[in-house]
């Protein structure tokens, strides 16, 4: 991920999915919106990888949307709302009211193009490279940063956990590191 952060404003028309978190009241809603050709994604695992997530950040009432663009439409999202040109792998859009410990509100836009790409370099699959995108995503709405070393290393580490937590393969950006149980 580069260091310069994805946030801002992004709302568009998508499906609605949404599940009670144990006996509560609380919710997690996950929209997703798949506006690409790239690779074939299915919405209902999606939604249940999102929930999954969010649940072992212990998130209990959240509102996400996941955007699923190629490198195109990226790149506009990329210069409209940050000012830079050429696509970026995932951009954080974090509606929430900024009320501590609120409900998570905020839409994760991923390139599925870039994610294809730079499997390969990582040695994974774009599934994966996926994955870990709508992750880092995630944890910038839950509240993490990497705009300087030391945060990054924090989100990098979470990210790492994140993945082990829900079964998928460690990102291949640093050493895997066996968490305690």
């Amino acid at each position: 991920m580069s260091s310069a952060h994805r946030r801002g404003t992004l709302v568009g028309s998508q499906q609605r999915a949404m599940a009670g978190v144990g006996s509560c009241i609380a919710a997690i809603e996950v929209e997703i919106s798949d506006r690409q050709t790239i690779m074939r994604i299915g919405g209902a695992g999606l939604v249940r990888f999102v929930r999954k997530a969010l649940r072992a950040e212990e998130i209990g009432q959240a509102t996400v949307g996941i955007l699923l663009v190629d490198d195109r439409r990226m790149a506009a999202l990329h210069s409209k709302w940050l000012g830079l040109q050429g696509p970026t792998d995932v951009i954080t859009f974090d509606l929430s009211d900024g009320i501590k410990g609120g409900p998570l509100h905020g839409d994760i836009a991923v390139s599925t193009e870039t994610a294809r790409r730079m499997s390969r370099d990582y040695g994974w699959t774009p599934r994966q490279e996926l994955a870990y995108y709508v992750i880092h995503g995630l944890l910038h709405l839950t509240g993490y940063d990497d705009t300087s070393p030391v945060l990054r290393r924090a989100m990098r580490a979470r990210e790492r956990t994140l993945m082990q937590t829900l079964g998928m393969p460690c990102p291949r950006r640093n050493t895997c590191r066996k968490t305690k149980s």
